[in-house]
């Protein structure tokens, strides 16, 4: 366990890069860009924060990370404070692609790909379709044997980062005969591989973050695969484990961190109703953080429980989207009238009418709020299980 003393010494370190790396005009920079320099500034940061090793401080230490979690919750808060931009681009590979290579992957797969992803590789999760969503086990595409390669067909929705993205972590059933999670397979897919088409979704806020993705006879070779055939379901969890763990390390220091500080500082503090509702929202974020710290503990020591991700990803995603409605119902006509927001913000970005619709896709992606709660009921209570078909 790192000492006080050594946390201290540390905290400052990371306070000292900040105050030098930190882009002071980062948040104007970064608002109503375009693609190409959204995805430029992205790897520039990435790379700034890899050169000091704040990049992937979750990773096991012989891959670039090994931080302990007190020392994960020191940076995080520094970084916060600092108001430094997030790895919007980079998120689903340090976290999503690396939890399951390091799970699930063969020596070669890790090899390949977590130095690359180190290098900037673009990672992107096809998992959601028009038909499987909250119900992923009710997905499509197909992925059918052929010598040394699957050849894959179907289409994927809600691609997070898509069009920009070097590798996918896909799920394509393998066996249509079997139970919906037993005939499923997990593969790692190149995304410049024939056959594959991306087009971007503009959102409810003008954004193109998410992506559709088209697969017509797309060959993927064997070694891709990752885990055994038609044994994706299982290896699928600890991609999902770490959106709805891991990550929030991070993301609850942010919001108690950079978000509270914002809102306190924008509202009139003095109406008692008011005050009264912050009182209770910093009572909450001091719980959600203390969660977030307890299950990375336990996740690390091997003793987290069924349903602890699931806890932590609900709190977060509804706490947030309280929080950012009542900002932008105090914040008057300035919050409905903003247009943009920092492209590399948080999802507390201070465009609170923005982060309040963009707040919403938290309670979706990584098992709903419904679902979080079902698993919440079954697997941590131990409550009858739901009929299922599968």
């Amino acid at each position: 366990m790192t000492g006080v003393s050594e946390l201290a010494e540390f905290r400052a370190t990371v306070r000292r890069w900040c105050a030098e790396h930190v882009p002071e005009d980062w948040r104007q920079a970064q608002t109503g860009v375009g693609e190409n320099e959204f995805v430029a500034f992205q790897k520039h940061w990435f790379a700034e924060l890899h050169s000091a090793g704040y990049a992937v401080p979750h990773w096991p230490a012989r891959w670039g990370g090994g931080m302990s979690v007190p020392e994960q919750v020191v940076l995080y808060q520094e970084l916060a404070a600092a108001d430094a931009p997030r790895l919007v681009l980079a998120f689903v590979g340090i976290h999503h692609a690396a939890s399951t290579l390091l799970v699930a992957g063969t020596d070669d797969q890790r090899q390949r790909h977590l130095p690359a992803i180190l290098d900037g590789e673009i990672w992107v999760q096809g998992f959601s379709e028009p038909d499987a969503g909250s119900d992923l086990a009710a997905l499509r595409t197909t992925a059918r044997k052929d010598g040394a390669n699957y050849v894959v067909n179907g289409q994927k929705l809600w691609a997070s980062g898509g069009a920009h993205a070097d590798w996918c972590l896909l799920l394509a059933r393998t066996d249509p005969d079997a139970p919906k999670r037993k005939g499923i397979s997990y593969f790692l897919l190149d995304m410049t591989t024939p056959g594959v088409e991306v087009r971007p979704i503009r959102n409810a806020i003008g954004d193109s973050h998410f992506c559709e993705i088209f697969l017509d006879g797309v060959e993927i070779p064997a070694a891709n695969l990752v885990g055994g055939q038609n044994q994706g379901w299982q290896v699928a969890q600890a991609t999902l484990g770490a959106e709805r763990g891991m990550t929030m390390l991070e993301l609850a220091e942010r919001l108690g961190n950079a978000g509270f500080r914002w809102l306190v500082d924008s509202s009139p503090v003095d109406e008692p109703v008011v005050a009264d509702r912050l009182a209770q929202f910093e009572i909450e974020l001091t719980g959600l953080r203390g969660l977030c710290r307890d299950l990375v503990q336990r996740s690390e020591a091997g003793d987290a429980g069924p349903a602890d991700a699931s806890i932590v990803k609900l709190f977060y995603s509804e706490l947030l989207q309280r929080i950012t409605d009542f900002a932008t119902e105090i914040g008057g006509l300035e919050v409905h009238t903003q247009l943009a927001k920092p492209m590399s913000s948080g999802w507390e970005s201070g465009a609170w009418m923005l982060d309040f619709i963009g707040s919403w896709e938290w309670t979706i992606p990584g098992g709903a709020s419904e679902i979080q709660r079902t698993i919440i009921g079954e697997r941590g209570l131990g409550l009858p299980r739901e009929p299922s078909t599968a």
